[in-house]
């Protein structure tokens, strides 16, 4: 558009029965302010529940238990959270220019006054709203602006039990179905009522770009690429008006500069009053960039920008969008009964995670949304499933999908649980208001199908939309013949001729639209509940025949238990004791939680009707929380690892993808998860890390045959694998080198059979590690560090290991830009390697690199473990590169005499406030870390690259920690 400005902060609110004036004096004669009760400022884009939480007039519901403490809509009445939000803001009109006061989301209806003028806005969370107030804005004075917002029509109460989606009543609204509660969240007490997404006012002239839709279209064999465009034009004016339309198409070469690659200008005439249709001629591009998902390619994004000029007016309008070349297919493989997807043409091996939303009281953010997508691109995933329950997600959201690569998978507002079963059973027929449903519906389609990321459309989660819905939808979002099978040979240019149709005159068109989650080459693809199992498992399971029986699981999931530093930052003390552990009479342990756990939605680490042990207790007896938490560490890597490895090992045999239940969670959880609501990760992201890795060696936990995977599309020759066993005293008793090994692409290969069990003397607890690395010049392509122990054992022989020092060296250099910080850390373990034994063992593990230019400050170093003398030099040394700024690399030493592999190393980034109370959650988050809890055998050495922003005031200090290293080193980093 000609010019957007955001309305997104300077909001009050207040609760409507409080309030004693009208929508009209509001915005003319009385307006508010935020010294005058009961108003007080607001969050806008947000809900009336994070409004309260932050002016603390509720407990904050994600801490303890302070969500039972809060008034639920079900014992309020809706008039309750029924609030006016109201702001001001300047708009200067000149006297062709027409004004537009846009809402991209309310929930769930509104009365809407500016400057005393009353529009109403329909029901629907999930549509956007236009108007049109040129008349009434005062170019020359403030304008005011009053939005009455009410509640889902339905909000529905909590029965006793809790369950999934309370008594259902939500789902007869075309709204958020979670906020009833589910087995992962409780329930959000105003149904998410509010101005939850963006407002904005946008500048036009006479005509004004409306909706427009890019499809690409690709020939011998992708070289030759047309894109088609249209898009809807309205003309406001009461007068013709003869326009010139223009679509821009540029890539960006380096920095700020960008390369022209298409212009094409059209002159049209559009009557008065009246909204047309435009379609481009097609623009020809020969060879560009392809955007491909994670793992297989670059992400490349060209810009878009259409504009339009009107005869007398100049430029009316414009629109711009990062649109990426690529072709999505997908057909139900015969060999696996699994849908099989293809990018480019290219086979792609799903691996992904399930996705509510990034927070429950629907604060959402670009910044938040870029650490939440790029934390999914850092664990190797190429999928992310936006879950029926939650939203249909925002443009920030698919935009940092469509810069990392994730694909997208979107449902639209259909749950299992909600619509048509559950106790009490809950109605049927989906929504009450079908016309509004689809309405909805084809709005999200156009707000977000120019997105790269958005692979495809799915009626709803464990169901599909009640059958005129259905079809509707169907045939809303059939497939252009183009795009129709992926099987099918490549088209001539001729098959896009006038008889087959411009694909963009499609609502969609180039996306296949599945009924439901377990149709059609998911799960049973029947309809039948073969999703999951949801619970902690013994990871040896995950690679066996009989684990899962259908080629593609859209939900498994498992354990998610976070650090203890979150732990104790979202729950009072009382909620920091560890479950109590039960043995019962078949030999197994039944793990009871506190009641705060339990109502965070704890789950447990042992499964004894699944024949389970506790995974925690194999490592001994569990001393507090600490103990308890760092133990589920150890956990959630082996479960989540093993759960992806033995998937991958069965890729294209039995399996064409697999969807983590789930990656996050929208509030304080205690399940499946891979980072917490605070954007703590846990160790389970690092083994989803390792374990999706494009090319990979692994374990085959059944077998024991060691595997090298290769999910790209390149054949790599002359490899090598190097595999070493390490034993718990720190010698070496197994080392092997296979060399001149073939991995084809694609394909999983068997290597050779780890023989170390089957020696003379075995131990029961024992380490192994494996490279591939490339012989031609030593390029280490993958690393995988376990630790084992004997069929039947357990790992109880590392709870002595932990008093082991082991030496370590680190090597620290410093980049800063403004209040960013980039640390590249070098770790090496510097005890003796086994005299027999010359090995190189030395790993970098890279991220994305960020801009500017590096500057190595140095780092100082307190050894904790050895005693406070060292922190007298290391605040002295700090001081000194203070005022010195000096630049030469820091190298530090962990003292230890010990041999042995240093264990589960895991770095995190604290304020050095040394005013701090005591309890105090010091961590600075988010992090992003190249790789974390991480291992290292007798002289390796790797190197982690961490990254984050760090508040205005705050000095940061880096702490590292490990099983067998009880103290921190503590790396001050300078401004």
């Amino acid at each position: 558009m000609m010019a957007k400005t955001t309305l997104d902060s300077g909001w009050l609110a207040a609760r409507s029965t409080e309030v004693h004036f009208t929508g009209t004096q509001l915005t003319t004669t009385h307006p508010p302010s935020a010294s005058t009760q009961p108003w007080m400022e607001a969050i806008v884009p947000g809900t009336v529940l994070a409004t309260l939480v932050k002016n603390k007039a509720v407990p904050d519901p994600f801490y303890g238990l302070g969500n039972e403490a809060i008034l639920d809509i079900a014992d309020s009445g809706r008039e309750y959270y029924t609030f006016w939000f109201f702001t001001t803001f300047q708009c200067k009109l000149s006297g062709n220019q027409h004004c537009d006061l846009n809402f991209r989301g309310i929930n769930y209806s509104a009365d809407v006054y500016l400057n005393g003028h009353e529009m109403v806005l329909p029901k629907g969370m999930f549509r956007r709203h236009s108007l049109d107030v040129t008349n009434i804005i005062h170019s020359d004075s403030s304008n005011l602006l009053a939005v009455l917002v009410h509640p889902p029509d339905h909000p529905g109460s909590i029965p006793p039990q809790g369950g999934q989606g309370g008594d259902h009543e939500i789902g007869k609204d075309v709204a958020t179905q979670y906020v009833q509660g589910w087995d992962w969240m409780a329930p959000i007490r105003d149904r998410n009522t509010g101005i939850w997404d963006e407002v904005s006012i946008s500048i036009t002239g006479p005509v004004k770009i409306i909706d427009p839709h890019l499809v690409s279209s690709f020939f011998d064999n992708y070289k030759r690429v047309y894109l088609h465009a249209t898009t809807e034009l309205e003309n406001r004016s009461s007068l013709i008006a003869e326009c010139s339309l223009s679509i821009h198409v540029t890539t960006e070469l380096e920095g700020n500069i960008h390369l022209v690659e298409q212009l094409q200008t059209q002159n049209l005439s559009i009557p008065a009053r009246s909204r047309v249709q435009y379609t481009f001629p097609e623009l020809f591009f020969y060879k560009p960039n392809l955007w491909w998902p994670n793992g297989m390619g670059k992400q490349s994004l060209y810009n878009v920008i259409i504009t339009i000029d009107v005869k007398g007016h100049g430029e009316s309008d414009s629109w711009n969008h990062h649109f990426g070349f690529r072709k999505i297919e997908s057909h139900i493989d015969v060999a696996t009964g699994g849908r099989l997807f293809k990018v480019n043409g290219e086979p792609i091996f799903i691996r992904g995670g399930n996705w509510i939303l990034s927070d429950g009281l629907l604060r959402l953010s670009k910044k938040r949304y870029e650490t939440d997508i790029k934390f999914h691109a850092d664990m190797n995933f190429n999928m992310i499933r936006c879950w029926g329950g939650g939203l249909a997600e925002r443009p920030e959201f698919y935009r940092c999908c469509d810069y990392y690569g994730l694909l997208v998978w979107q449902e639209f507002w259909i749950t299992g649980d909600v619509d048509g079963r559950g106790i009490p059973v809950s109605n049927p027929n989906g929504p009450l208001d079908h016309d509004l449903f689809l309405f909805c519906a084809r709005d999200t389609v156009k707000l977000l199908r120019n997105h790269p990321s958005l692979a495809l459309w799915v009626g709803g989660n464990e169901q599909t939309p009640p059958d005129d819905l259905n079809v509707a939808l169907k045939n809303d979002l059939k497939l252009h013949p183009y795009f129709g099978h992926a099987e099918e040979k490549e088209k001539p240019v001729g098959d896009l001729s006038p008889r087959l149709g411009d694909p963009s005159q499609y609502l969609d068109g180039t996306r296949i639209y599945i009924q439901g989650s377990l149709w059609d080459g998911f799960a049973d693809g029947e309809g039948d509940f073969s999703d999951g199992p949801y619970e902690i498992q013994n990871p040896e399971d995950f690679f066996t025949d009989s684990f899962y029986n259908h080629g593609f699981n859209p939900e498994v999931g498992s354990v998610g238990m976070p650090v203890a530093s979150t732990i104790r930052a979202i729950m009072p003390s009382e909620g920091w004791q560890i479950p109590l552990f039960n043995k019962l009479p078949n030999g197994y342990v039944e793990e009871v939680p506190n009641p705060i756990w339990k109502y965070h939605k704890y789950i447990p680490y042992s499964n004894p009707t699944k024949k389970v042990h506790d995974q925690i207790q194999l490592y001994g007896d569990v001393k507090d929380l600490d103990d308890f938490c760092l133990k589920a560490q150890l956990v959630n890597y082996i479960q989540y690892r093993a759960l992806l490895e033995g998937w991958t090992s069965r890729m294209w045999k039995k399996y064409t993808g697999v969807l983590i239940w789930k990656t996050q969670n929208p509030w304080t959880g205690l399940r499946g998860q891979f980072y917490d609501h605070l954007l703590d990760q846990t160790a389970g992201f690092y083994g989803c890390r390792c374990a999706a890795e494009p090319i990979h060696v692994q374990l085959n936990l059944a077998t024991y045959f060691i595997e090298v995977v290769n999910t790209t599309s390149e054949e790599l020759s002359n490899l090598a694998m190097e595999v070493s066993v390490w034993d718990l005293e720190g010698t070496c008793p197994h080392y092997k080198v296979h060399e001149n090994l073939t991995a084809l692409p694609k394909k999983v290969t068997p290597i050779v059979d780890m023989k170390y069990l089957k020696s003379k003397n075995p131990k029961p607890v024992y380490f192994l590690l494996l490279k591939l690395y490339k012989m031609s010049d030593n390029t280490i392509l993958s690393r995988n560090f376990y630790w084992l122990h004997l069929p039947g054992g357990d790992y109880k022989l590392l709870e002595p290991y932990r008093k082991k020092k082991i030496p370590l060296k680190i090597t620290s250099e410093v980049f800063i830009e403004g209040s960013t910080y980039i640390l590249q850390m070098h770790v090496q373990n510097t005890s003796k390697k086994p005299d027999s034994k010359s090995l190189t063992m030395v790993h970098s593990s890279t991220a994305r690199q960020s801009s500017g230019c590096f500057v190595t400050d140095s780092l100082e170093t307190v050894d904790s473990g050895t005693g406070k003398e060292h922190e007298v030099g290391w605040f002295k040394g700090i001081h000194k590169c203070f005022a010195g700024k000096s630049h030469g690399l820091k190298v530090s030493e962990i003292n230890g005499q010990d041999t042995g592999v240093a264990f589960f190393l895991h770095f995190s980034v604290h304020a050095s406030n040394k005013d701090h109370k005591e309890g105090e959650d010091t961590r600075i988050l988010p992090i992003h870390y190249s790789d974390n809890y991480f291992s290292l055998v007798p002289g390796e050495t790797m190197t982690i690259k961490i990254s984050f922003e760090v508040p205005s005031g705050v000095s940061p200090c880096v702490t590292l920690r490990g099983w067998n290293y009880q103290g921190q080193t503590i790396h001050e980093a300078l401004y």
